[in-house]
């Protein structure tokens, strides 16, 4: 089990972990979308923050051990807009976990956007987690 970052830190113990992969378009070159993961007592939720999108506007995918969340931009058809100030840009996104598929019961994993946050929920399969150990330093 691992959760890959930006350095290649690797953390054991967990049941998910990301791959740090993403693209996007946008005025700089990319976009990373934030996102946020709690572990409860039962499950890990992933908290994909992306405002103004529809919930048919995200794919979630599971292969092997990776889950896969992405959005692609669909180009608007209104025109060139005259902004007088655009802070908030929509961009595609695509964003990668490992799922360890001991811990996480990949057939009960669930999607729901509301409020502009994509909200995944992984339960984790009940007795799998082994308690932390404690390592003594001699």
């Amino acid at each position: 089990m691992h959760h890959h970052g930006r350095c290649g830190h690797r953390y054991s113990g967990m049941g998910y972990g990301h791959y740090n992969k993403h693209f996007g378009r946008g005025n700089n070159g990319g976009f990373r979308v934030p996102v946020n993961v709690l572990k409860t007592d039962n499950s890990y939720e992933i908290y994909v923050i992306a405002p103004d999108r529809t919930k048919e506007d995200f794919k979630i995918s599971l292969t092997g051990n990776e889950l896969k969340i992405s959005y692609q931009m669909k180009e608007e058809s209104e025109g060139t807009k005259n902004w007088i100030r655009n802070e908030f840009q929509k961009a595609s996104f695509e964003r990668s976990f490992f799922v360890n598929e001991a811990i996480i019961d990949a057939a009960n994993i669930k999607a729901k956007y509301q409020n502009g946050i994509l909200k995944v929920t992984l339960p984790i399969v009940p007795g799998s987690e082994k308690p932390a150990q404690e390592i003594f330093v001699a």
